[in-house]
């Protein structure tokens, strides 16, 4: 499993600007103005020696009133989903009594706790931690979230424990990956995911279900189907077949975000009946950001009108254009209608997924694309794409190889994503074009003459000699 950071602290102490230095994005809101982060927010880290989930949250002012309570409810939310809690503090404000609040918050709810003095830059490290030592949770890190200052050693001592057990966790799953294909099931509460993972696995199967101190964890449960091995991994818990009933779901986007790092492929599924909600929108970016194989579910299909199941169908194209890659199916999992459909339909995103594309292929397709409809003129000069390969699989990458390959338009990438994906069958997976730029070797050196250049100049100074 990811390990779970939660950036938590008072008010304009830096927290988004961390989140987004750790997630490199800038998908949590940054100004310099108190309170606007008010929810939660999620992202992927990528910086340190281990990959993990961070999590921001809105600022603890101390107060247990109205919008501060319900802060103070998703820190605690945050802390208790989380393996380690980093306190925020601002270095140039100095210590206040919502840091010391924020600190007893920390000492009641984390499992781990590491203090960073944030704003630190241009400060002497023993004058900027001195006065947070009373804090008494351990030993003050000075940090710049806005300019990165020390960034990289904080990550390093919180991630450290974390390094030997994602080595030995990644040579379990390479073992796995020859045997099984891991499918993860998320959705929002009460969307039917649960009752879906039964129908699939055979409502008269004993399966696991929650118990007290799981919540937190993905359930994993193998099962084989055509001879074909299969590991689903729930987000909700699975439960027996007297449990399926149940309308509220435990839920936390942290498992889901979990599942969705362990998984090869991901089923999404959507309840008919709500259409398709923020919540959806989010957790469909991030599957679409790691690259995974998806397969789109619409739940509760049955007893709708023809009107309805248009609407819904409209929203689907209008909320999501950015999964026109994933394979969308309509079923309902109380009555088992098109549930037989979902297997294959996996099978075949995770074998685009996976699929291998020789040099050739991709250079031949290339070219047709380019005939059809050339780069366009950047600067008086067209873009010029001269070969591709691939660079990765789950999901494909394809690398082009060209001259002014960065000034290529989002439209004309677009135009061959959508070329490579029909030519070699890439249904179910997103794909992503990685450009390389040939070097000049001029470039940069001043007054260095070409070859040609050179002999021309010797053939004129020997004419001037004479």
């Amino acid at each position: 499993m990811l390990p779970v950071i939660a950036l938590i602290g008072r008010p304009n102490v830096g927290k988004s600007t961390l989140f987004n230095r750790l997630t490199r994005s800038r998908d949590a809101l940054v100004a310099d103005y108190s309170g606007l982060t008010r929810d939660r927010k999620y992202g992927f880290g990528k910086l340190g020696p281990v990959p993990y989930l961070v999590i921001d949250t809105g600022g603890v002012a101390g107060g247990e009133e109205g919008i501060e309570e319900i802060m103070v409810e998703q820190t605690i939310r945050a802390l208790q989903e989380a393996d380690i809690a980093v306190i925020m503090v601002d270095g140039r404000s100095g210590l206040t009594a919502a840091d010391q609040h924020v600190a007893e918050l920390a000492r009641r709810h984390a499992k781990k706790t590491w203090l960073a003095v944030n704003k630190s830059e241009g400060l002497d490290s023993a004058i900027a931690n001195g006065e947070f030592y009373a804090l008494g949770i351990g030993d003050p890190i000075a940090i710049s979230s806005a300019h990165g200052d020390r960034i990289g050693a904080l990550m390093d001592d919180i991630l450290g424990s974390f390094v030997v057990d994602e080595a030995e966790e990644g040579g379990d799953e390479t073992a796995e990956e020859d045997r099984e294909l891991r499918i993860a099931v998320v959705g929002r509460p009460n969307v039917g995911k649960s009752t879906l993972i039964n129908r699939m696995l055979g409502e008269d199967r004993l399966v696991v279900y929650d118990q007290p101190g799981t919540t937190r964890d993905s359930v994993s449960v193998p099962f084989e189907r055509n001879d074909r091995k299969y590991v689903l991994i729930d987000t909700a818990g699975i439960r027996r077949k007297a449990r399926v009933h149940e309308t509220i779901e435990k839920f936390s986007i942290v498992k889901a975000l979990q599942a969705i790092e362990q998984a090869e492929v991901v089923i999404s599924v959507l309840d008919a009946h709500e259409g398709v909600t923020e919540q959806d929108v989010s957790l469909l970016g991030l599957v679409m950001e790691r690259g995974r194989a998806l397969v789109v579910v619409t739940n509760k299909w049955d007893g709708m009108a023809a009107d309805d199941r248009k609407k819904v169908r409209d929203d689907l194209e209008r909320r999501l254009p950015f999964l026109d890659f994933a394979e969308r199916i309509t079923i309902s999992a109380l009555h088992g209608t098109a549930v037989g459909d979902l297997l294959p339909a996996v099978e075949r995103a995770y074998k685009a997924a996976m699929r291998d594309m020789s040099t050739t292929e991709l250079t031949h397709e290339l070219e047709a694309a380019i005939i059809a409809h050339p780069p366009p003129m950047v600067r008086g000069r067209r873009v010029k794409l001269r070969y591709a390969h691939q660079g990765g699989r789950n999901p494909p990458v394809i690398v082009i190889h060209g001259n002014q390959t960065e000034r290529l338009p989002e439209s004309y990438r677009r135009y061959l994503i959508n070329r490579f994906r029909k030519a070699f069958k890439l249904k179910g997976t997103p794909v992503r074009l990685s450009f390389k730029k040939g070097k000049n070797p001029y470039e940069g050196r001043r007054n260095v003459l070409t070859p040609r250049q050179e002999r021309k100049r010797k053939r004129l100074m020997k004419k001037v000699k004479k």
